[in-house]
């Protein structure tokens, strides 16, 4: 009938509209954190497992958290930024970042927790965006070391 495209057709619109309102969100905190930074490390979930989860698919899915990843990747080579991705393996909210005790019996429910070894009281997002700077940092210094020893090594041999 008539009347049902037509309403199938406001329909369609009004999803075009929320998912150009979405897009535009995307693109405008993307751009942003390329421009006011230099490196944007970011770690690299299962988003496709999280979406199994039925609690959390719909508001994974209404974030377009993998698109956001694609738009700060192409935009960080157009600006000459780097993205890194931290191992999802990484107990990076698990992890106390003062003794790097690793708290295995964590939940996602506990948002804050207290370290049993050195008993420093941590935000679970905080703690884990110390520790994901901290690892990064850690893999450029050791790779900086690493290519140091290699260039004291060939000077020594043309000696």
């Amino acid at each position: 009938s008539q009347s049902r495209n037509k309403a199938r057709h406001e329909v369609a619109k009004v999803h075009n509209k929320i998912r150009n309102q979405r897009h535009h969100f995307l693109h405008q905190v993307s751009s942003k954190l390329i421009h006011e930074n230099q490196v944007i490390i970011l770690e690299d979930l299962n988003v496709k497992g999280m979406m199994k989860n039925h609690q959390l698919a719909k508001a994974i899915s209404d974030s377009s958290w993998s698109r956001f990843v694609t738009f700060l990747e192409y935009k960080a080579s157009w600006y000459d930024r780097e993205v890194v991705k931290i191992d999802r393996w990484f107990p990076s909210s698990k992890m106390c970042g003062n003794c790097h005790y690793i708290h295995d019996e964590l939940t996602l429910k506990e948002r804050h927790w207290r370290c049993p070894e050195c008993n420093t009281k941590h935000d679970r997002d905080l703690n884990a965006s110390k520790n994901i700077l901290t690892e990064k940092f850690m893999d450029t210094y050791l790779d900086d070391l690493k290519i140091e020893a290699e260039k004291r090594r060939q000077i020594k041999a043309l000696n």
